[in-house]
């Protein structure tokens, strides 16, 4: 078998593994048997390593396509490389919605749990895993159904570990019932960093959706200016037009990788202006589809192509309320240094779940996108993570790509627990990731 060259969103990290398709668990119980190292991916959609597994077998989950009824209740049981944009393609038209989605549809479901994944509802509804009812799970020491009630060890430990507990065949998932497909949107523009930070924290708990978008290359008075947008599913009687329309996939693609440093401090700073100055002051309910105000980016095939060649780095972090400073003192950073974030959004995040691996934890998370080129960057990026790390806050695996693994034990202060449930189901260290071999996450 020959081998595939891999690599994350980002684009940053390549290395090579033999790429099987199985369609069973039997199938993959035996690649168990016979090989020595081992990690589970969906769509690639992790920025980082995390899916990757340079000389190993890397398991593509696609071929675990299962989509069953929704039962009246809402809950689906369906396999594990059924993608966010396949379920609803099937159920918003039955008047079904995901509880949570991260910002794209093009996440399987294996890839959701793996990253434990959230979205603008987190201060409300939790993460991904508080909605999944039950786990199938092919582990190197046999097939488990795992739930709360049923071995909650290895169910809660599943989530945010990025494959490294076993290949995710099944779940039944809940999900959340609709009117349309249509979401109210409040948008309001404010002119710094702590004005929106207030606004979150005093208005968040009257909406169900809430994201900021923040320029990180402006200073002084106006350091951190943002549009932040809120907002509710729509009932009928809310629209004049109450569809309930599966989500288009992407009409325009990148066909090409533009040069590297197209997108710098320059023409990011031209783009942040723009975009903040054509936001509104404030509008009230506002009818967007789905499809524009979940997953904007879907819109266009390929987009992390726009970045070069040498591809970007996203960087997301969270620290707990009371280290609310660093938001602003990462911005300072990023700004000072000339640093350009392309992308840079700012939400709430509500109490933590059980997963020892689990990212999300109550308080604020930013996330940056930041093309590789600057000489400066690195130094940056060490400088952010000493920042989050002083405040008590942590990295997002699913982000990662370069993260120190002497800091990972601080940031994830359950990691130890986590290796106990490793050694359980996996003795002989079998699954394993570049990201897991980079950040010495498990013993091999």
């Amino acid at each position: 078998m020959t081998s595939t060259s891999l690599t994350g969103w980002g684009r940053t990290s390549f290395s090579q593994a033999r790429v099987l398709q199985p369609h069973h668990v039997d199938e993959v119980e035996q690649v168990y048997r016979d090989e020595r190292f081992v990690i589970a991916r969906g769509l690639g959609r992790s920025y980082g390593d995390a899916a990757q597994l340079g000389g190993g077998v890397v398991l593509e989950n696609r071929g675990f396509n299962y989509l069953g009824p929704i039962a009246a209740d809402g809950t689906v049981r369906l396999g594990s490389g059924v993608s966010f944009d396949e379920l609803l393609a099937v159920a918003l038209p039955l008047g079904w919605f995901v509880p949570v989605t991260p910002g794209t549809r093009q996440v399987t479901m294996g890839g959701a749990i793996g990253a434990d994944v959230h979205g603008k509802n987190h201060h409300v509804d939790g993460s991904f895993a508080s909605h999944v009812r039950s786990l199938q799970i092919v582990t190197p020491q046999g097939t488990f159904e795992a739930s709360p009630e049923r071995d909650p060890e290895l169910f809660w430990g599943t989530f945010g570990a990025m494959g490294l507990t076993g290949f995710v065949a099944e779940l039944t998932l809940a999900l959340t019932p609709v009117e349309t497909d249509q979401v109210l949107v409040d948008t309001d523009r404010y002119d710094d960093l702590a004005a929106v930070m207030a606004a979150m924290i005093e208005g968040d708990a009257n909406y169900h959706y809430s994201v900021a978008w923040v320029d990180c290359m402006t200073r002084g008075k106006h350091l951190g200016r943002a549009i932040l947008t809120r907002g509710e599913h729509a009932t009928r009687s809310e629209v004049a037009e109450a569809t309930l329309r599966a989500p288009r996939s992407g009409r325009l693609r990148v066909p090409l990788a533009p040069p590297s440093g197209l997108l710098n401090r320059y023409s990011v700073r031209a783009f942040n202006e723009l975009w903040f100055r054509s936001a509104p002051r404030h509008e009230a309910r506002e009818p967007q589809s789905i499809q524009s105000f979940f997953h904007p980016l879907d819109g266009v095939r390929d987009w992390n192509l726009l970045y070069g060649k040498r591809g970007f780095v996203q960087y997301q972090f969270v620290v707990p309320d009371d280290g609310a400073a660093t938001i602003e003192a990462v911005i300072e950073r990023l700004s000072s240094a000339k640093v350009a974030s392309f992308l840079a959004v700012l939400k709430r995040f509500g109490p933590e779940n059980r997963g020892p691996l689990s990212f999300p934890r109550a308080g604020w998370t930013l996330a940056l996108d930041l093309p590789v080129g600057p000489p400066a960057l690195a130094r940056v990026l060490d400088d952010l993570d000493d920042l989050v790390l002083d405040a008590g806050g942590r990295i997002y695996f699913a982000k990662d790509a370069r993260l120190d693994a002497t800091k990972v034990n601080a940031m994830y202060p359950r990691l130890g627990e986590f290796r106990e449930l490793k050694e359980r189901l996996d003795p002989r260290g079998q699954l394993t990731s570049d990201l897991a071999r980079r950040l010495h996450l498990v013993g091999n």
